[in-house]
């Protein structure tokens, strides 16, 4: 496993981070409360994740309710893996008593995270996405705020284009953006990555296997795996119709045979090796999924290798 700073002054990374969103639901929509992974699962994931040397997990108050963070706690008291995970949470997204990046909503949350997560400090913390109501200023001085009283260690933003992250560094300094990018979902990121290097602000990558898509597991034309992320949701792409993205799979499963690994390794691989990218969020939903996943932060691509994989699309 390889290890990065985000930014210029951020926490010290893995290139893949645990995602945690699918414990206890999937994400944050509440109707999916319950339809997740199990807490004996969640634990299970966990473990094979620590084990692989990831080291950071990545997960949101609204994810589950609540239950996300809570099982991570758990997990964390009882491995006493303090000192071996750092913690990356989100604010702003639905929770049952409120939404959004006020400096009120923003410094209550906090608290109920930290309780959660049992923990003192959250190494990174991230607005889930922008919230039009509230000035960036307002936004930012919260969570200048969290630094100063040693809550949180550093903060960023998530879901955000090139605009959004340029008002976002000229009030504070952020040292990371999460946002969705993967073979299928790149062009709309160009802008963003540029700024991000630019900025000297890290860049982690969500769902870079497209909901799982990239997997090669689901068929065009084919009911969609039953409790699957791509049977609850379904990504939206960007850069292809689901049609054609589900045409071009067997081309890039003949390019990852031709490198003696899988679809899901060298799909991961491609994200992992863009070098405006510090580390991808993954989700495996078992310990045998994220083996495939770990082998990516291993594997190198060159510039050319990378655009013959564009070029099956």
């Amino acid at each position: 496993m390889r290890y990065e700073t985000l930014g210029a002054a951020g926490p010290r990374v893995s290139a893949l981070i645990l995602g945690c969103g699918n414990f206890g639901g999937i994400g944050s929509p509440a109707q999916f409360r319950g339809k997740g992974d199990s807490r004996d699962t969640a634990f299970e994931v966990m473990d094979a994740a620590r084990e692989s040397g990831v080291s950071m997990f990545d997960t949101a108050d609204a994810y589950a309710g609540g239950d996300s963070e809570q099982w991570i706690g758990e997990w964390l008291a009882d491995r006493r893996a303090y000192d071996d995970i750092a913690l990356t949470t989100k604010v702003g997204g639905p929770v049952d008593h409120g939404r959004g990046l006020s400096h009120d909503h923003i410094r209550h949350q906090v608290d109920a995270s930290l309780g959660r997560l049992g923990v003192e400090r959250i190494a990174l913390y991230l607005a889930h996405g922008p919230d039009d109501s509230v000035p960036i200023e307002e936004t930012v001085g919260a969570f200048e705020e969290l630094v100063r009283a040693g809550k949180i260690g550093a903060y960023g933003v998530s879901n955000v284009d090139a605009g959004q992250l340029a008002a976002t560094t000229a009030a504070g300094a952020p040292v990371n953006v999460q946002n969705g990018y993967n073979l299928f979902d790149r062009l709309g990121q160009n802008e963003v990555l540029k700024a991000c290097v630019d900025r000297g602000v890290g860049f982690s990558a969500y769902s870079p296997l497209a909901g799982g898509l990239l997997t090669g597991k689901h068929r065009g034309g084919e009911p969609y795996q039953a409790g699957s992320r791509m049977a609850l949701r379904p990504p939206e792409l960007t850069d292809l119709t689901v049609e054609r993205a589900f045409e071009s799979l067997p081309r890039l499963a003949e390019i990852a045979a031709g490198h003696g690994v899988s679809l899901t390794t060298l799909a991961l691989a491609w994200v992992l090796t863009d070098p405006a990218v510090t580390a991808a969020v993954v989700g495996p939903r078992s310990p045998e999924q994220l083996r495939p996943l770990v082998a990516a932060a291993e594997m190198a691509l060159t510039d050319e290798q990378r655009a013959e994989i564009v070029a099956a699309l």
